[in-house]
């Protein structure tokens, strides 16, 4: 995977802060808040630095058990043409189904028979990609009563089975470790991390014994020392910061990226 550096999510309302914001390696943009023809000017300026950017989808629904919309495809082939994208990026996830919009990114039931509908849905997108695809682990309240796998085992066949890239979300991870006792350390154990293509760190709120992965406010610690992690088995091509709202100061979010550079130097490894 290409090397990408240490980056943050581009939003409309942190456009200013990030042209003038020193130590962003890279971007990443939500694909379904930009039109190809008419990109926003802040992300031409941008791209005109040298900055690469990642379309990041939160719609396909590849966990679904239709196939993935061609038009949704095809903005998402649009987009990373338009930007000169090394990747685009989606979820794991299932969104919609007969009809019906979730409206929000759920969990796909880890089952032998929802893996077979994935592997070919995650094909199907990748046949009409330019670009490498990379899939991201989602943040989960509830778990499926009939699971057969752990999630880190599902992502591990799939990647097998189609070589998909995989964005991993520290933060998820320790959602599901808290929400659903999910241990996060023993899923960076079985997660193909050769396969790797970037990181997410972000952070949220406990609410009345749940984490709400709402990306409006500083990573907690425990997700950071995720990173730490994950950097101790492996060098990510790239660390992603995620704040979607109640955005804060430059100062605090030029913190963030310096609190990732220092959670990605394990002692010992090169950066």
């Amino acid at each position: 995977m290409a090397s990408l550096g240490v980056g943050i999510g581009w939003r409309p309302e942190l456009d200013l802060t990030i042209e003038r914001m020193g130590g962003v390696d890279f971007l990443e943009v939500v694909a379904e808040n930009i039109r190809p023809g008419r990109l926003p000017e802040s992300l031409r300026v941008l791209r005109a630095r040298g900055l690469p950017v990642i379309p990041h989808g939160v719609s396909l629904g590849v966990g679904g058990a239709e196939p993935p919309s061609p038009a949704r495809l095809a903005h998402l082939a649009a987009c990373a043409q338009a930007l000169d994208a090394p990747l685009v990026s989606e979820h794991l996830a299932f969104v919609r189904g007969g009809g019906i919009e979730a409206g929000h990114l759920l969990p796909v039931p880890r089952t032998r028979e929802s893996l077979k509908v994935v592997i070919e849905n995650v094909r199907r997108a990748q046949d009409a990609l330019p670009v490498p695809l990379a899939l991201e682990n989602v943040a989960a309240v509830f778990g499926w009563p009939d699971d057969e796998l752990t999630e880190a085992q599902f992502l591990a066949e799939l990647v097998a089975a189609t070589g998909v890239g995989l964005l991993i979300d520290v933060a998820n991870l320790y959602t599901n470790q808290v929400n659903l006792g999910l241990p996060a350390v023993a899923a960076l154990d079985t997660l193909p991390l050769e396969h790797l293509a970037y990181v997410h760190v972000a952070g949220g709120y406990e609410h009345h014994g749940i984490w709400h992965d709402t990306h409006t406010t500083t990573a907690p610690q425990a997700v950071l020392d995720l990173l730490t992690e994950l950097c101790s088995r492996v060098t990510p091509p790239g660390v992603l910061l995620e704040w979607d709202d109640e955005y804060p100061s430059d100062a605090v979010l030029a913190d963030e990226l310096s609190r990732i550079r220092a959670a990605m130097a394990v002692p010992g490894q090169a950066r």
